[in-house]
This record gives structure tokens, sequence and C-alpha cells, in this order.
């Protein structure tokens, strides 16, 4: 499944367009990272653990958009788009959210 930001992919007519498809994933945020992260935020430095989760999160919601395209008979998903955002009471969850085209190439 070949997924890209751009709306063509070079040498590649798209034949078929199957629709919009999206992925998304709620993860909730977890004490130990928060007081890690704020004492990060103090001595300086990134938040591995913060990064890695935005990492999987992302991952799982390209993931879970590629196969909503495989089901409607997509090879690939153009025109991707991803968002982050935080949910809930005080933003205690993050959001991730991809959405795209599902084509056949």
């Amino acid at each position: 499944m070949i997924i890209t930001t751009t709306m063509h992919i070079e040498g590649q007519p798209v034949k078929e367009y199957k629709g919009i498809v999206f992925g998304e994933v709620v993860e909730g945020r977890n004490f130990v990272k928060d007081f890690m992260s704020g004492i990060r935020d103090v001595v300086g430095g990134r938040s591995g653990s913060y990064e890695n989760s935005l990492m999987k999160s992302r991952e799982a919601a390209l993931e879970e958009m590629a196969q909503r395209a495989k089901e409607k008979g997509a090879n690939a998903v153009i025109g991707v788009s991803i968002q982050y955002d935080t949910v809930g009471p005080e933003g205690g969850m993050l959001m991730v959210t991809c959405s795209g085209t599902a084509v056949v190439i």
C-alpha cells in the first residue's frame, strides 16, 4: 500500500478513486510520562516517552487508514493529512487522525 501526502504518484496514474478513508487513534496520557516530561521541561531536553507515544499513535492511525483503503479495493492512499489534538477532561488524551483518498493505481 503506497501512502503519500502528494496528490499524484509519479509514473502511476490513478485508475480509480475509491473515496476518502480515515484512521483514528485516541491514547490516554500516563502520569509517569507527564511527570518525567515536566522534569524535562525544567531541565531541558526532549521527552522520549511522548515522542514514542506520538510515533506509535501516528503509525497506528496510518495503518488503520491503509486497512480501510484495502477494504475498499484500493492499493494506494493519496493526499494524506495527519492531525494531532488533545481531548477529554483537561486534555488528558492524545488524538491522532489521518485522512486521504483511497485509489487504485
